[in-house]
């Protein structure tokens, strides 16, 4: 047989010329492609191979019409710290492409009015295999039974378990919270206070309620709260509301890493000196922190990880592989430069 290998090559190579130089079957190399199993592991090598010396590049609408798949997945948000979501983009990104996928963003109205039937529709239009669902979009009333009873494997990010979902990945922020109040009594604290996010999302809640539940296990309450929107400008005009107490807090916490920048601004603009005269500590571990000056103290959520396992779950779900039940992800504290025991 003569090898097309020594003439044709690139772009204008087809499946056909494929068949041809590994001498199968077009269904075979079909079946390699779209990675089944039901090719034994020389035939494959052989096909991998032609493919390989052909430099062929099959396009994902023959992929599409050979298994009935767009080959594309969705991200669906309502995330306005564009650093977190681009961490999360980005690790989605890395397990797609490796698989052949390409990946849709939409972002959706985290308000349970009009945002099952916005997710719905955002399917529907885009064709999407499956999606990766975001808090707290994840949280919102009824979506993952709606995504579910429309056919759409669906997987989601959330700090609680939630019903509905084809998998679920949990990261504990109840007990991360928890332990930045531990910390912060431990650098020997008393008059603590926190700045919320809204509190209508499971995030702000469950940060909130680690947190106060391991001041109360010391023996204190707050010395203050104020609610922000995981924004700059909420978390600069809480901490505005919380540095004008006197007592003056001599630690806040900050339930993201904006509104803890938010924080270190109010503070210099007020001559508090941090860590010196004031501690804050943020929530996420986003590149925000190590820009600071000081560094931020704050808790890291490995978002790229994360985005991977949560994505590598969704493929498996769409190409029929058992579902995995490993989904999970460990939020530790990683200290910078802007905690230090309280002034005497």
């Amino acid at each position: 047989m003569e090898h097309l290998s020594r003439g044709r090559t690139g772009a204008g190579v087809t499946i056909n010329d494929v068949a041809s130089e590994a001498g199968v079957s077009i269904r075979t190399v079909s079946r390699v492609i779209n990675k089944s199993p039901k090719v034994n592991r020389d035939t494959r090598a052989r096909i991998e191979a032609a493919i390989a010396r052909l430099g062929f590049n099959p396009s994902p609408r023959a992929r599409g019409l050979a298994t009935g798949r767009s080959y594309l997945i969705g991200i669906v948000h309502n995330d306005r710290n564009a650093l977190v979501l681009d961490a999360v983009q980005r690790g989605v990104v890395a397990e797609a492409s490796a698989r052949g996928y390409e990946l849709v963003v939409h972002p959706a109205p985290a308000s349970a009015e009009g945002s099952v039937q916005d997710v719905l529709d955002f399917v529907r239009r885009s064709r999407v295999d499956g999606v990766v669902v975001l808090s707290p979009v994840s949280g919102v009333a009824g979506m993952g039974a709606a995504l579910r009873d429309a056919g759409v494997p669906a997987v989601a990010i959330s700090s609680v378990p939630i019903e509905g979902f084809s998998a679920i990945l949990v990261s504990d922020e109840r007990r991360a919270a928890a332990d930045v109040a531990r910390y912060l009594v431990g650098l020997g604290h008393r008059r603590i206070a926190t700045i919320n996010g809204p509190m209508a999302f499971f995030s702000a809640s469950e940060r909130r309620a680690g947190f106060t539940a391991a001041l109360v296990e010391s023996g204190l309450s707050l010395a203050g709260e104020a609610e922000g929107d995981y924004d700059f400008a909420s978390g600069y005009a809480a901490a505005e509301r919380l540095l004008a107490l006197d007592p003056r807090p001599t630690a806040i916490f900050a339930a993201n890493d904006i509104m803890a920048a938010a924080v270190l601004k109010a503070a210099f603009a007020r001559g508090i000196a941090v860590p010196d005269m004031l501690s804050v500590v943020g929530f996420d571990g986003s590149m925000i922190a190590q820009m600071l000056t000081p560094a931020l103290t704050t808790v890291h959520r490995p978002l790229g990880e994360m985005a991977q396992k949560t994505t590598r779950c969704l493929l498996d779900l769409i190409e029929g592989v058992p579902e995995r039940s490993d989904l999970g992800a460990a939020l530790v504290i990683v200290e910078g430069g802007s905690t230090a025991s309280p002034p005497l």
